[in-house]
C-alpha cells in the first residue's frame, strides 16, 4: 500500500480529494472491496445456545461482511465517496458491481426487519455511518447513487426516526473512545441533517450538541488513550462544537476547553500514539485508526482558528498545525494494513482523512 504512505503529510492533512490518483484510490478501495463480501470470521459466529446461529448475510444479506455491520456500512461508505470523488476511478466497475450484488429491496427490508426487531442495535456509532452513506449518495449526482439511495431509503428513515427518538434525548455524554462515543456520532447526524437538508434532525443534533458540551471547560487529556481507543473523546467533542458554533463562540469555547497542551501530560495528545503492529492485534490497529482520527481532527480545529484573532488562535492554532501532520503522517504508516484486524475497517478512516474537507464531512449550516 505505498501508494498512500507515500504521500506527504500536507498532502494528508490538506484532505482534498485532488491528492487521491489511481495508485491511492484502488490502495484504498481493495480492503473494502474485499471485506463487505468477506462472511466470516464475524463477531456473530459465536454459537451462544443450543443450535447454530444464523449466518451473518442471513440476518444482513446487506452489510453483513467486514466482522461487524458498522465497519461493512463504512467500507460502502468509501467505496461510493470513492466513486463519486475520483474521476475515472480505476474499480469503478468492479465497486458498482459488489454494491449492486447486494443493494437491493428484498435485502434491505430484512436490514429494516432486523433493526426494527432489535432495538438500540449498532446504536449509534452504526447508525451515523448509515446515515452518513445516505448523505453520500444524496451528494453524488448519477444514476447509480439515485438507485441506491432509493434502495437503501427504508433503512435510512429508519435509523432517522431512531436516532431522533432514542439518541438525540441522551441525558448524558458517552465520554469513551470507543464506538459508544456521544460526540463521533452527533458529527455524522448532523453532517448528514445539512448534506440532505433535514432541518429538523439539524435542528435537535446541534440543540443535542450545545446541551452536552456547551459548558464544558478544561478537557482531561492527559489520561487518553485508554485502552482500545480508537477516538480522541476530547479532539472528537471539540471536532464536534466547531460544526455547531459561529468561529469566534467556537474560539472562545474552544481557549477554555483544552489545557496547556506545551507541558505534560497534555501534550501527549499532540504526540502520535506509538504501535507496534503485531498480527491479530485488534488493539494496536485501533491505536492506529487514533493516530488518524485524531489528525483529522486536529487539522479541523486548526483550521477553524485560522484568520482568527484571540486567546486560542495564538495558543492553539500553530501547534494543533504542527500534531495534525505528525499524526497524518504516523497513520499513514501503517492505515493501510493486510492484517484483517485492521483491514477490515481502517481504509474508511484513511479515505475520511484524505478527503476531510470535501463535501459531505463538516458541511456549513444551511
Amino acid at each position: 500500500m505505498d501508494a498512500f504512505e507515500n504521500l506527504s503529510p500536507d498532502e494528508l492533512r490538506a484532505g482534498r480529494a485532488d491528492a487521491i490518483d489511481d495508485a491511492v484510490a484502488t490502495a484504498l478501495a481493495a480492503h473494502p472491496l474485499d471485506g463487505v463480501e468477506t462472511e466470516f470470521p464475524h463477531y456473530q459466529g459465536s454459537v451462544e445456545g443450543p443450535g447454530a446461529p444464523p449466518r451473518p448475510a442471513e440476518r444482513h444479506p446487506v452489510f453483513y461482511g467486514c466482522f461487524d455491520w458498522h465497519s461493512a456500512v463504512h467500507s460502502h461508505w468509501a467505496l461510493v465517496r470513492a466513486l463519486r470523488l475520483v474521476s475515472d476511478n480505476p474499480d469503478e466497475a468492479a465497486i458498482t458491481d459488489c454494491i449492486d450484488a447486494r443493494m437491493t429491496p428484498a435485502n434491505v427490508a430484512r436490514e429494516v426487519n432486523y433493526v426494527e426487531e432489535n432495538p438500540g442495535f449498532e446504536e449509534p456509532y452504526g447508525w451515523s455511518w448509515l446515515l452518513r452513506l445516505a448523505a453520500e449518495l444524496d451528494l453524488w449526482d448519477d444514476p447509480r447513487a439515485d438507485a441506491w439511495r432509493e434502495t437503501l431509503r427504508p433503512l435510512e428513515d429508519r435509523i432517522r426516526r431512531n436516532t431522533a427518538e432514542s439518541f438525540l434525548d441522551i441525558d448524558r455524554p458517552q465520554r469513551v473512545g470507543t464506538h459508544g462515543n456521544s460526540a463521533f456520532a452527533l458529527a455524522g447526524i448532523l453532517d448528514y441533517a445539512r448534506v440532505v437538508a433535514d432541518a429538523d434532525l439539524e435542528r435537535e443534533a446541534a440543540a443535542t450538541a450545545r446541551r452536552l458540551y456547551a459548558d464544558d471547560t478544561a478537557a482531561v487529556v492527559g489520561a487518553e488513550p485508554v485502552g482500545w481507543d480508537f477516538v480522541s473523546p476530547a479532539l472528537t467533542e471539540a471536532d464536534l462544537m466547531r460544526r455547531v458554533l459561529d468561529p469566534d463562540a467556537f474560539a472562545t469555547w474552544l481557549d477554555g476547553f483544552l489545557p496547556d497542551l506545551s507541558a505534560p501530560p497534555h501534550d501527549a495528545l499532540l504526540t502520535p500514539v506509538a504501535v507496534e503492529p503485531a498480527e491479530g492485534d485488534g488493539a494496536a490497529m485501533h491505536l492506529i485508526g487514533l493516530n488518524v482520527s485524531r489528525a483529522w481532527c486536529l487539522s479541523g480545529l486548526a483550521d477553524a482558528l485560522a484568520g482568527r484573532d484571540g486567546p486560542a488562535a495564538a495558543r492553539l492554532r500553530d501547534p494543533l498545525d504542527a500534531a495534525a501532520r505528525r499524526h497524518a503522517e504516523a497513520g499513514a504508516a501503517d492505515v493501510l494494513t493486510d492484517d484483517y484486524a485492521g483491514s477490515h475497517w481502517l481504509s474508511s478512516f484513511a479515505l475520511y482523512l484524505l478527503s476531510r474537507t470535501e463535501d459531505g464531512i463538516a458541511p456549513g449550516a444551511g
